[in-house]
């Protein structure tokens, strides 16, 4: 008989031919008790507790360790809904083989500590009815192996169908997380998994398909695609859930994409773009599916941006989700004036300032900053730099010949690079005059030079000769041979006594730095240095929003505020600088000089082999400033047999035979999910001496709402993968790349 067995009509003590008929009949008679025939036993339900008062637990019960659900849990589902299946008791009899009116309970203990916890709150009282099942036959500990042994789990299937029902009839996620006493999360996630095609989830039931492979369908919501997937799947060699998610999101855009946070996952939803998302993994912020839409929405933003800096009087503003790395090269780059402070905002910033440096004080010697307090420090930081960074302003006929660049920078904020003159829009450059000779006071008139004399017109053979003119009051300008000689001289001293003057030499190297690499015209010096700041002939993906190129451009941004407006001034402006700063600008201008690219048609291994010394001694490692081995990158451009070693080299041989039989581009992305966190990087990025040894897989921590779901007793939607168990290690020599 299934379900809750309805009670039978009281039987008399005639009708009962059980042994235990007196019992029932005292028990109907004198505490209301109720008997129902069921296969097995009787089951009799009492109307007071003291059947319960009469049960204790029995040393029979075969399960000893505690799994599952805990007692406190299945005492609150008791509580909502009554218990829901019926006790196993044993009559205890006395030494001469008598019944003692107590009852064992063998099978069903934590049910009954739930119901005594129950009673223990108030919540129960102990005249309510518990089912009891009487038995006599057989051994104790048979029907409490039996008992747990023969019940057959849920199936997960079941339990997600279950819960699709639930909603379907009207319940909440939030109200159905609260009756199994699981998570939103998990809830959300059997939904999900409910809503997979039905033609998968019947593979799913038959066991064609592991539940992996089934949470990696509800990426997407489209039950032709998954099943278009599934179809492809049977003739691939690999059926990974990795592939199966590449599948669905192929032509989708990553929700980190900075086009993506540029628009915002609202105003993309609002234009009706549809959004994947996984629950079973982290996905950061999912797939958004219609890139088009995506490119449309960006640039629209992009152009109502430039709009309004237009209006701010500029020549020309560009506006474009990216430009190229380098684009602002050979641009004349204006200096703008930070405007000051108002009153108020002077004041409001000392009392800020004031503000902060008493709660430091306060927390000088505290072991731990009170989180009030912490949030509060980070509030004011927060506002002295919006202090600090005030708007700039700029000359109005500057701004009429210079422009804007108006893009996406790579955290998907807003990047506006003002102030950029073209040399086509450069003010005509007047002729220089002449340089005037040293020691002279006028112009030449003749082109004779010393030692020389204007030819005398001939006045006949009886003419005698004319007599040499004096000279003239005024001082001759000197001739450019003899100022040539002079200057050599010189040359040669200063070169000599410059030479003895290290700090002088230090900034005078520094002064033609920096008018080559902060000015368009540097012709304001005597040293013949000349930096050069090599372009890239290639650009790689995402080059401008890497952190080194952030890095290079806040510092030259914080230079170039700090230069003079006309070159000529800028020697006094570097005197005055201090020791420290002085040094720090020389090592950014030598910065920017170096190139350390490989060029096909321009080999330098001398070169090359000049900036590893340089990598070395700086201790430069690619990992730590943020290069990572993607399939764009890096993996997706070479051969199989490369990135076999990449993996081999940071995850071991196990590793690499496990994608060892994948497509390439399969591979790739695979190849990309075991090397994330290695700080593996190619040769051509290695600093000499440095070397990986493989490290052995991290085991797969189940999903967040999982770990969850299995610690409250819900069905599990991933079991966690168990640890590789190689631990070899596959070191490969640094060898010269050769084309692939």
């Amino acid at each position: 008989m299934n379900g809750r067995r309805k009670a039978a009509a009281p039987l008399i003590a005639a009708e009962a031919e059980d042994r235990y008929g007196h019992y029932i009949r005292e028990a109907m008679t004198t505490e209301g008790g109720h008997l129902a025939i069921g296969r097995g036993g009787f089951t009799l339900y009492f109307a007071r507790g003291a059947y319960l008062n009469r049960l204790v637990l029995s040393q029979a019960n075969v399960r000893r360790i505690k799994a599952g659900i805990a007692v406190e849990e299945l005492a609150e589902d008791i509580a909502r809904r009554t218990l829901l299946q019926s006790l196993t008791v044993r009559p205890v009899l006395d030494d001469d083989g008598n019944e003692t009116g107590t009852f064992e309970v063998p099978s069903g203990g934590r049910r009954f500590r739930a119901l005594e916890l129950l009673v223990k709150q108030k919540r129960l009282a102990r005249t309510a009815p518990i089912p009891c099942i009487i038995r006599t036959e057989g051994i104790a500990e048979e029907d409490s192996l039996a008992e747990n042994v023969q019940r057959a789990p849920l199936h997960p299937l079941d339990q997600f169908r279950a819960f699709q029902a639930l909603r379907e009839r009207g319940r909440s996620e939030e109200e159905i997380a609260a009756a199994f006493f699981v998570s939103v999360g998990v809830v959300r996630q059997r939904l999900r998994l409910a809503a997979v095609s039905p033609r998968l989830l019947d593979v799913y039931a038959e066991d064609g398909m592991t539940l992996e492979q089934l949470m990696a369908f509800t990426v997407s919501p489209d039950h032709e695609r998954q099943e278009q997937v599934w179809e492809a799947l049977q003739r691939s060699y690999t059926k990974e859930p990795y592939q199966i998610r590449r599948l669905l999101t192929e032509g989708a855009v990553r929700a980190s994409d900075k086009r993506a946070r540029f628009v915002g996952a609202e105003a993309y939803e609002a234009a009706g773009g549809l959004i994947l998302r996984d629950l079973f993994q982290p996905d950061d912020g999912g797939w958004w599916q219609d890139a088009g839409l995506l490119d449309r929405l960006a640039r629209e933003r992009l152009e109502r941006e430039a709009e309004a800096i237009r209006a701010e009087g500029w020549r020309w503003v560009e506006a474009a989700p990216d430009f190229p790395y380098g684009h602002t090269y050979g641009l004349r780059r204006l200096c703008g004036e930070a405007q000051p402070l108002s009153e108020d905002e002077t004041a409001r910033r000392e009392a800020l300032q004031a503000e902060f440096d008493r709660l430091e004080q306060d927390c000088a010697e505290a072991d731990e900053v009170p989180e009030e307090t912490d949030r509060r420090l980070a509030e004011i930081e927060e506002a002295l730099a919006a202090f600090d960074d005030r708007p700039v302003a700029y000359d109005s006929a500057e701004m009429a010949r210079a422009g804007v660049f108006v893009s996406v920078d790579g955290s998907g904020a807003l990047r506006i690079e003002r102030g950029y003159v073209r040399p086509e829009d450069e003010p005509p450059v007047a002729a220089e005059p002449e340089q005037e000779q040293v020691g002279t006071d006028q112009p030449s008139a003749d082109a004779e030079t010393e030692g020389e004399t204007t030819a005398e017109p001939d006045t006949g053979p009886a003419a005698p000769p004319a007599e040499p003119p004096e000279e003239d009051e005024g001082i001759r300008p000197l001739p450019d041979r003899l100022l040539t000689e002079l200057t050599a001289h010189r040359t040669l001293a200063l070169r000599d006594a410059l030479a003895a003057d290290p700090q002088t030499a230090f900034l005078a190297a520094l002064h033609a730095l920096c008018l080559r690499l902060f000015y368009r015209y540097g012709l304001d010096s005597c040293l013949e240095i000349e930096p050069k700041s090599a372009l890239f002939s290639a650009q790689a993906p995402g080059l401008a929003d890497t952190a080194s190129a952030r890095a290079i451009e806040a510092r030259h941004a914080r230079w170039q505020a700090q230069m003079p407006t006309e070159p000529g001034e800028l020697w006094l402006v570097l005197a005055g600088f201090d020791a420290d700063s002085r040094e720090a600008l020389f090592a950014h201008c030598i910065g920017l000089t170096i190139n350390a690219v490989h060029e096909a048609y321009n080999r330098r291994p001398k070169a090359i082999a000049h900036a590893d010394r340089i990598a070395e001694a700086v201790s430069l490692d690619m990992a730590a400033v943020g290069w990572r081995p993607t399939a764009e990158a890096y993996l997706g451009r070479v051969t199989k047999g490369r990135i076999l070693a990449a993996v081999r080299e940071a995850r071991g041989a196990r590793a690499a035979e496990r994608i060892a039989g994948l497509k390439k581009a399969e591979m790739a992305t695979a190849a990309e999910e075991l090397l994330a966190g290695t700080c593996w990087v190619p040769e051509p990025l290695r600093t000499p001496g440095q070397v990986f040894a493989s490290v052995e897989p991290e085991t797969e921590a189940a999903p967040e709402g999982e770990a969850e779901s299995a610690a409250e007793g819900g069905e599990p939607a991933i079991a966690p993968e168990p640890p590789a168990e190689d631990t070899e290690t596959a070191a490969i020599p640094i060898a010269a790349i050769a084309a692939e």
